[in-house]
């Protein structure tokens, strides 16, 4: 039987990279954010960090991201 897994194609993953010091701060962010996406630090040494979200949430995060006070380059997009 094949069934279509729900929601299968509205993950997002965006490699971003922000300065070594502002990871903690920028997980501390999203969190708070209200459930809009996951952070999950990749290379700590490189400040490259990985963004899980969904389709649907992700143009909300990106904004707020993008007015953080500190650089944050988006890798993968």
């Amino acid at each position: 039987m094949n069934r279509e897994i729900p929601y299968a194609d509205s993950d997002v993953l965006i490699k971003a990279q922000v300065p070594r010091s502002e990871i903690q701060m920028l997980v501390k962010y999203v969190e708070g954010l209200g459930h809009l996406g996951v952070v999950t630090t990749t290379d700590r040494q490189a400040g490259e960090v990985l963004i899980q979200a969904t389709q649907y949430t992700w143009p909300d995060l990106k904004k707020a991201l993008e007015a953080m006070p500190f650089e944050i380059v988006f890798k993968n997009e």
